[in-house]
């Protein structure tokens, strides 16, 4: 079964390792090829071997602009004559589109004869260019698959006629393996952070939807009520184009504003990117994810296979991956004095924490494996094949 994977950017965020992971895990009766632009990305999938096409990439927002959203419809119109042409050479059953622009470039490409899945990752705000973006998905696409429930619940309001599947997003066990990786030494490495009684974290992009004031605010919180807390800040503005939702760069310099404001100079990391995210996640106390909504939320389940506990919004993805009480916490967003309460609970207990870890390792290894991942996605593939009336796959 050849398989062609679109991508509509070059940089390496969730959704991306995501689909790294299934392109590393494929069986060998999968024919893989990815069309993407060049850069991280591209270079990722020509270092497992796989081929690579290379198409026009697009930052642009899914909201009406007068410059930037004709500008993005002509690099996506551009991307679906590229994918057209690589879908035929060699002929691929299949078309996957890893994102929502993704599948823009899919609905414009009017692939005829071959099956087409649409990965939606993302809940984007309501509007009529959303409205149009997932009416046009919907009505394209062989399939629709959401990384979450809640993410399938928002493709439906705006979609009522997609053909939508469920496949949550994968954490690969042993590189997120915490009987490989030496805690103390971890710790050791961060120096006077590492030292700390309480060792906090936030891994995602550094935009506002994110929510890294809220994680900054309530160390503020914690340090004023005597608790020796540290939290470090791994992630970067991956999206600084015009043309992106937020102004990410204007975010970053508000979060350093608000840290000097709190005085909290000397207890706060920022880490930017990282390689080695494993090593920090295991030496963090606690994970914190206080997005404003969340569809996934793939740092849940890469610290949970660390044993790590997490603290997570209760808006999105986070309440299907953790069961409030045993793996961690879930809490309303933008609650600074809220998400402080239950973090001073590890802080009072560490063996609460530790309990909640090793749960969070046991949950993913049910549920969040790679091995599930790729049989999922297999069998959708399958299925979306005989709507077509595509030969099976193997």
């Amino acid at each position: 079964m050849r398989v062609l994977y679109v991508n509509h950017t070059a940089v390496i965020s969730g959704g991306e390792r995501s689909l790294l992971s299934l392109l590393a895990a494929l069986p060998d009766s999968v024919e893989a090829r990815v069309a993407t632009p060049p850069g991280r990305l591209q270079s990722a999938v020509a270092n497992l071997g796989i081929p690579t096409a290379t198409i026009t990439g697009t930052a642009g927002s899914l909201r009406m602009h007068p410059l930037h959203t004709p500008r993005a419809l002509a690099e996506m119109s551009r991307a679906a004559w590229q994918v057209r042409r690589a879908a035929g050479r060699p002929a691929a059953a299949l078309v996957h589109a890893n994102s929502i622009r993704a599948g823009v470039v899919l609905g414009l490409a009017r692939l005829r004869g071959v099956a087409t899945v649409v990965h939606v990752r993302d809940c984007l705000p309501p509007g009529p260019l959303t409205t149009a973006t997932m009416r046009l998905i919907g009505a394209t696409a062989t399939t629709v698959v959401a990384n979450s429930r809640y993410t399938a619940s928002s493709v439906r309001a705006a979609a009522p006629g997609a053909r939508l599947e469920i496949v949550h997003n994968p954490v690969d066990l042993e590189r997120f393996n915490p009987e490989q990786i030496d805690r103390a030494q971890a710790r050791g490495k961060l120096g006077e952070a590492g030292k700390r009684d309480l060792l906090l974290g936030v891994v995602a992009q550094l935009s506002p939807w994110k929510g890294q004031d809220t994680a900054i605010e309530a160390l503020a919180l914690l340090c004023h009520e005597g608790v020796d807390a540290h939290l470090l800040l791994i992630g970067s503005a991956k999206f600084v184009a015009p043309a992106t939702r937020f102004d990410n760069e204007r975010y970053v310099a508000r979060l350093h504003e608000l840290v000097a404001d709190l005085g909290l100079q000397d207890r706060v990391s920022w880490l930017g990117e990282r390689e080695d995210v494993p090593e920090l996640m295991r030496a963090m106390d606690v994970l914190l994810l206080p997005s404003w909504e969340e569809p996934f939320g793939r740092s849940l389940i890469e610290a949970m296979a660390l044993g790590v506990p997490v603290i997570a919004t209760d808006v999105g993805g986070p309440r299907e991956i953790v069961r409030d009480g045993r793996e961690g916490y879930l809490l309303p967003p933008r609650d600074a004095r809220a998400w402080a309460r239950a973090i001073r609970r590890f802080a009072e207990s560490p063996e609460h924490g530790l309990e909640m870890g090793r749960a969070g390792r046991r949950r993913v290894e049910q549920a969040f494996t790679v091995g599930h991942h790729v049989t999922a996605m297999l069998e959708v593939y399958v299925r979306a094949m005989a709507r077509t009336g595509a030969a099976r796959a193997p």
